[in-house]
């Protein structure tokens, strides 16, 4: 059921999963690059895609850096080309330096924020985050934009959304820094290494909010 078919879409190598097989790759662990974009294949039996997405990545209540509850995949993730990166507000090399690159990604990407895509950052210490610390955290690393959400909340809701994602590190000294990228609506997800270079990780969100459906036939 997991096992994975490789297509080729415009000299683009890309691997469609079935949702098992998705959920896999997202839990290679935290460091793993995808060989290639993954696409989860569309809702199976009566599952629509979208009920599909939902029941996989949760629709936990979380809130952002405003203080706003949202539900992580109505709010959040629906209907968006997500850019999404994990960080905590003590943290003093990667999660600032992480941050920093994707507000270069942001201004390559300046007049694109909002609908369809949105920046997320997700709190890895969403016990000492608080909706204020996100917020002054935001500022200090000018990324407190409309169109990026910082995430906190119970610690029990971001912890399972961070684990969904393949994300999660009992030692939050050694947390991840891979940022993910995914075009929702489409199943189109794809990790980039914290290295990779800010034109490089536009080019990629270009790529996913380029997919779009078929024109259809007649």
């Amino acid at each position: 059921m997991s096992k994975a078919l490789c297509i080729a879409v415009l000299g683009v190598v890309m691997v469609a999963w079935t949702w098992d097989g998705f959920a896999a790759e997202l839990q290679k662990g935290p460091r793993s690059a995808a060989a290639a974009p993954v696409r989860a294949v569309s809702g199976t039996g009566n599952v629509s895609p979208e009920d599909a997405a939902r029941n996989y990545f949760t629709d936990l209540e979380v809130v952002t850096q405003d203080g706003r509850r949202v539900k992580f995949f109505s709010d959040v993730l629906k209907g968006h080309v997500v850019v999404i990166s994990f960080v905590h507000t003590q943290c003093k090399n990667a999660c600032p330096m992480v941050t920093r690159k994707l507000t270069l990604v942001r201004d390559l990407l300046e007049g694109q924020l909002g609908r369809p895509l949105q920046f997320v950052s997700i709190s890895l210490n969403p016990a000492q985050d608080t909706p204020v610390a996100l917020k002054m955290f935001a500022k200090r690393h000018e990324a407190d934009h409309d169109g990026w959400v910082f995430l906190t909340g119970p610690v029990e809701h971001v912890t399972q959304i961070i684990r969904k994602l393949g994300q999660y590190s009992d030692d939050l000294e050694d947390h991840s820094t891979m940022i993910l990228a995914g075009n929702v609506d489409r199943a189109h997800w794809t990790k980039i290494a914290p290295n990779a270079m800010p034109d490089g990780i536009a080019a990629k969100v270009r790529e996913l909010m380029a997919d779009k459906p078929a024109a259809p036939k007649g």
